[in-house]
């Protein structure tokens, strides 16, 4: 997944506090991100967390974007990127200026299979970038991939979902084993699949509880990691529905707190 910027460009500046400037003792500074998520803050502002190029997991407020006539707000909404201007606050860094680079939401919002999908990719980016200031390029350039191709609507939305999880785990360090066996190291295409132990074990290591996937639900998982859209496009529906159910348990026994919209995702 590669990073591209869109076509669709906007700009809006929100005024800075008195005494800001190269001697006001704020510190200003730059960088791009993913709108992930905002919540209401007062009467007028919004607290909005973003996953940024250079900086990590970001939390700022957009002071006035909730009033109607805010041109600014209108840049801050989930799936946007963004280039930014901030300034440190105490608590909270405060936005000052925004730039659109590609708003995403235009074409995942208008379907409920997308929005669902891509509403579960933010939600795992918020939660597996767990340290904020902590820089997470890779996640980053990630979740820019996989909006993109959500977004130019490529693939099932489940598979684009299913391929996102399984490389922000790898990118995090939790990649599942696929093509060995997670215990013994023995290679090949596995019979069982146990989310504690570490993803495919064989018939001699295979614990107690082990699901007992199809070969082609693991070939496709394998497809998904290595982003063989071929193989993943012609698999059939049952091997999907299998890698999906398999991916979630994995990816939330991996993290503190699960994926509420994966249920979302589920039902559709």
């Amino acid at each position: 997944m590669t990073v591209t910027r869109g076509w669709e460009r906007g700009r809006a500046v929100a005024h800075p506090p008195p005494g800001i400037g190269d001697n006001g003792g704020v510190s200003l500074y730059r960088d791009e991100g993913v709108v992930l998520r905002t919540r209401k803050l007062g009467e007028a502002d919004r607290i909005v967390t973003l996953l940024t190029r250079r900086t990590g997991l970001v939390r700022a407020v957009g002071k006035g974007v909730r009033r109607t006539k805010s041109r600014f707000g209108a840049r801050l909404e989930p799936f946007t990127h963004v280039d930014l201007q901030l300034y440190t606050g105490r608590t909270l860094d405060v936005i000052t200026q925004a730039d659109t680079l590609h708003a995403y939401g235009t074409p995942i919002v208008a379907d409920y299979a997308r929005y669902t999908a891509g509403t579960a990719m933010l939600e795992t980016a918020e939660k597996i970038v767990i340290v904020e200031k902590d820089p997470a390029l890779r996640q980053f350039l990630l979740l820019i991939g996989g909006l993109r191709t959500l977004g130019g609507n490529e693939h099932d939305p489940r598979l684009v979902l299913d391929a996102y999880l399984l490389r922000s785990l790898a990118v995090a360090g939790y990649a599942p084993a696929l093509d060995e066996c997670a215990r013994c190291g023995s290679h090949g295409i596995q019979r069982s699949f146990a989310v504690h132990a570490g993803g495919a074990v064989c018939s001699v290591c295979r614990p107690a509880g082990s699901a007992s996937p199809a070969p082609d639900t693991l070939r496709l998982m394998v497809a998904l990691l290595r982003g063989d859209w071929a193989g993943a496009d012609a698999s059939e529906e049952r091997h999907r529905t299998e890698c999906s159910g398999l991916v979630a348990a994995y990816l939330q026994w991996h993290l503190e707190n699960g994926i509420r919209s994966l249920r979302l995702v589920e039902r559709s």
